[in-house]
């Protein structure tokens, strides 16, 4: 039977499900109808890619709270925010250096760009299969020796909580006269407590983008561009912001941003003292499992990500996420292979933790009880970036002619699709690389275990247009 979404959410929110994953309001807070505050640019509520009133006041108390010169709410979530930073900082044509653990509207901007991009790879944290830093030395080293690079762009902290130096590559930019722009989508909260590392904006990085809903209580959707510095154009930007935004920002969600500083203005000493009590207690409990193992020992991270480590268990990260939701009605955020992750903020609560330690808890007793099995070595999928060739730019592979190949007969071809695992949203293949024998044989683990994988126009994931013809 179908069903429309709005009784789909309603029948969803009247269930016991508790939410380790965004938004980061946690389905908590009060809000008047909405129906009745929905309004468009009229006299006395500002236009806000023309901000001279209540919309510019707004921005200035986020720019206050975030120590930031310039601060711009997106309503086309981190996304808008990331598509007007490159396009204003690079011109069509130019050069990019990125981390290839980015974001796919990085590569979006990319591609709109016609850009040539260098990529940065993380470092490998092989004790727990997943992407490290992106190390200050090698932006370094490619700087010295890349010719026209107009930008820097990376994501700190990563999806799974990982935090570069960003204080030393800004400085290494800046030597370049190049801006730093920093995907900082996950760290919204890392200004307000000592307990989280430094953010983005405190390092020197020239634009910084933060997404309230991920970690913060704000709607899903809704973020903040700040600008510090004399490297970004910043007429540029704001033109942009008004190109990759809608010409009908949502006032709802604008007020939704401005009752977050609000309240983290005014509560942030309360909300964040007891994030961090609730995060060290739960932290201390989790050293009592025997089987599973949180994550608490890479060099700068931040802490209010739960990775669930499961690797060398009978168990990947799918199949734990899927036991916290069927029997402890606890959904995470997402799963790989070795580990699932849990996505906390300041709103959720005592009982929130206590259930989520519970569930964990057992589920690491009956894997004791089980025993190791180290043969299922399938459970250990990697999920570190796999460094594929790159044969031509991103944008020439998809104005390309693109021929269908199954899967098992693409390698050596060159993509004109991007595939993702989602979430986090990061490319597996990018179109200008050269699919390889190692890339087919992990998409087909991953497919074979259940992971959503996402991008190609083949939805079974059996074929990928490849590059038959350059135009």
């Amino acid at each position: 039977m179908k069903k429309y979404l709005l009784d789909a959410l309603i029948e969803y929110q009247n269930t016991n499900t508790y939410p380790f994953h965004m938004p980061g309001h946690k389905r908590q807070g009060q809000f008047v109808n909405p129906f009745t505050i929905d309004i468009t640019e009229i006299d006395g509520f500002d236009n806000l890619y023309h901000e001279e009133g209540i919309l510019k006041e707004a921005q200035e108390r986020a720019a206050a709270l975030y120590r930031s010169s310039e601060t711009h709410f997106l309503v086309n979530g981190s996304t808008g925010g990331i598509l007007s930073a490159i396009s204003s900082c690079t011109r069509t044509g130019g050069k990019l250096l990125m981390a290839r653990n980015c974001h796919k509207a990085v590569y979006h901007a990319a591609l709109l760009g016609e850009l040539e991009v260098v990529y940065l790879y993380p470092e490998k944290e092989s004790n727990y299969n997943i992407n490290g830093e992106i190390s200050a030395a090698e932006v370094e080293r490619i700087l010295a020796e890349e010719q026209d690079i107009l930008a820097v762009f990376l994501t700190s902290p990563t999806y799974d909580g990982v935090v570069s130096d960003i204080k030393a590559i800004a400085k290494i930019a800046h030597q370049y006269q190049i801006p730093l722009i920093v995907d900082e989508a996950h760290g919204a909260h890392l200004s307000f407590h000592s307990y989280f590392p430094e953010n983005a904006i405190g390092g020197g990085a020239d634009i910084v983008i933060n997404s309230l809903h991920k970690t913060m209580p704000a709607f899903t959707q809704t973020a903040l561009l700040h600008v510090n510095g004399e490297l970004v154009d910043r007429e540029r930007l704001s033109m942009y912001l008004s190109i990759y935004q809608t010409s009908s920002p949502s006032y709802l969600l604008m007020a939704g941003i401005d009752e977050c500083i609000r309240k983290i203005t005014r509560e942030k000493e309360t909300l964040f003292a007891d994030f961090v009590k609730r995060l060290d207690r739960f932290y201390q409990e989790a050293e009592q499992w025997n089987k599973i193992k949180l994550v608490a020992d890479l060099p700068c991270f931040d802490r209010s990500k739960l990775i669930l480590s499961v690797k060398d268990t009978t168990i990947n990260g799918l199949i734990l996420k899927n036991k916290l939701r069927e029997k402890y009605a606890i959904e995470l955020e997402m799963a790989a292979g070795s580990y699932a992750l849990a996505l906390t903020s300041v709103m959720d609560t005592d009982e929130g933790f206590e259930r989520l330690l519970q569930g964990v808890t057992e589920i690491d007793k009956s894997l004791q009880d089980i025993g190791l099995d180290t043969t299922k070595s399938e459970f250990g999928i990697v999920s570190q970036m796999e460094k594929n060739k790159c044969a031509c730019r991103i944008s020439e592979a998809v104005s390309g002619h693109g021929e269908s190949r199954l899967l098992k007969q693409s390698i050596g071809e060159i993509s004109t699709e991007f595939l993702y695992l989602y979430p986090p949203g990061i490319p597996l293949l990018v179109p200008g690389e050269v699919i390889s024998e190692s890339l087919v044989a992990q998409i087909e683990t991953y497919r074979e275990q259940g992971f959503s994988l996402q991008g190609l126009a083949d939805y079974q994931i059996n074929e990928v247009k490849c590059l038959s013809k350059v135009r």
